[in-house]
């Protein structure tokens, strides 16, 4: 379970941060930031941050409000950044990644001199100083805090474009390759929120052209 052990280790406040959509086949990459000032969280918070990927869409959705219900009370501070498919395919999702990492920290209205970063790899010319946390967001409340507000946050996008395209199921896979989405990729084709940089995409543009 997460805890605030290595946040102790700064005389400051840090910032947590972690992205959600490496994987998916559409949709942009999101980041969140998430600066804890005041560790004295309500204990719903406390017993509930964890690995996104380890909690219910239920008590993710939870957590997110009450999370921007703390940033209200001035005891945390969150940004959200993302990258759009055009820039995933230009430049690689790695590199995306790192573009939604630095909006999300340039989007926090309180901006610190280091952060926690999810993951082995560095954001490329990223504003503060970095840590990096493998597996960061079991291990940190605040790395915690920002997996859930970029799931969160990229899982109502998804929810939003399935009204636009009702075919691939966005609002169940989140643009994850399940069997509902390739139906949909077999029978109503590529769109512009694809990934054409993924192989499986790919192939199906190439099969389209054929």
């Amino acid at each position: 379970m997460p805890d605030f052990e290595l946040e102790k280790t700064y005389s400051f406040p840090v910032a947590g941060i972690d992205e959600a959509g490496r994987g998916p086949w559409a949709g942009p990459v999101v980041a969140g930031a998430v600066v804890i000032k005041d560790q004295n969280l309500d204990d719903f918070l406390l017993a509930g941050l964890n690995d996104s990927k380890k909690l219910t869409a239920a008590k993710r959705e939870a957590l997110y409000e009450r999370l921007f219900e703390a940033q209200e009370q001035g005891k945390l501070c969150i940004g959200i950044g993302q990258a759009s498919v055009e820039e995933i395919d230009r430049y690689n999702i790695l590199q995306a990644t790192f573009m939604a990492m630095r909006r999300a920290y340039e989007a926090l209205a309180e901006k610190p001199l280091a952060a926690l970063v999810d993951g082995n790899r560095t954001p490329k010319d990223f504003p503060c100083a970095c840590q990096t946390v493998v597996k960061g967001d079991g291990k940190s409340y605040s790395v915690a805090a920002a997996s859930i507000v970029a799931k969160v946050y990229r899982d109502r996008l998804m929810a939003d474009l399935a009204q636009q395209y009702p075919y691939y199921g966005f609002e169940k896979n989140a643009g994850y390759g399940t069997k509902l989405h390739i139906d949909g990729l077999k029978k109503y084709g590529v769109i512009a929120e694809h990934r054409k940089s993924y192989r499986p995409i790919k192939e199906f543009l190439l099969a389209d052209a054929g």
